[in-house]
């Protein structure tokens, strides 16, 4: 996967026919080291291919493999108990009166200059 990546990447980047020492050289600006056997065998199998082509082909592939479908439903509940424990009412918080007109920074509220 790293190496058709890094081959991807390179297409994409103006590269119109990277080399394995052009996917290497990238690779192992991120620290990856390329495999030499994996990497000739996917230069030598795209070499004179059209990518564009090579894509649609994977699409059509996919298409017939399918993909994993979403996860299945949960499991049933288990009774009216818990889900009326979940309702209880939440008491909200009541400020708290001062008294007077202090305001926020000591003062006595007296207007001031705002």
């Amino acid at each position: 996967m790293k190496h058709i990546a890094a081959y991807l990447l390179l297409k994409l980047g103006g590269n119109d026919s990277p080399t394995a020492a052009d996917v290497t050289a990238a690779l192992s600006t991120v620290g990856v080291e390329a495999d030499a056997g994996t990497l000739k065998k996917l230069i030598s199998d795209l070499e004179g291919k059209d990518l564009e082509e090579i894509m649609e082909e994977g699409k059509k592939l996919v298409v017939k493999v399918g993909g994993g479908g979403g996860g299945g439903g949960g499991g049933g509940g288990g009774g009216g108990a818990a889900a009326a424990e979940e309702e209880k009412e939440e008491e909200e918080e009541e400020e708290a009166d001062m008294g007077g007109g202090m305001d926020m920074f000591g003062g006595e509220g007296d207007g001031g200059d705002y």
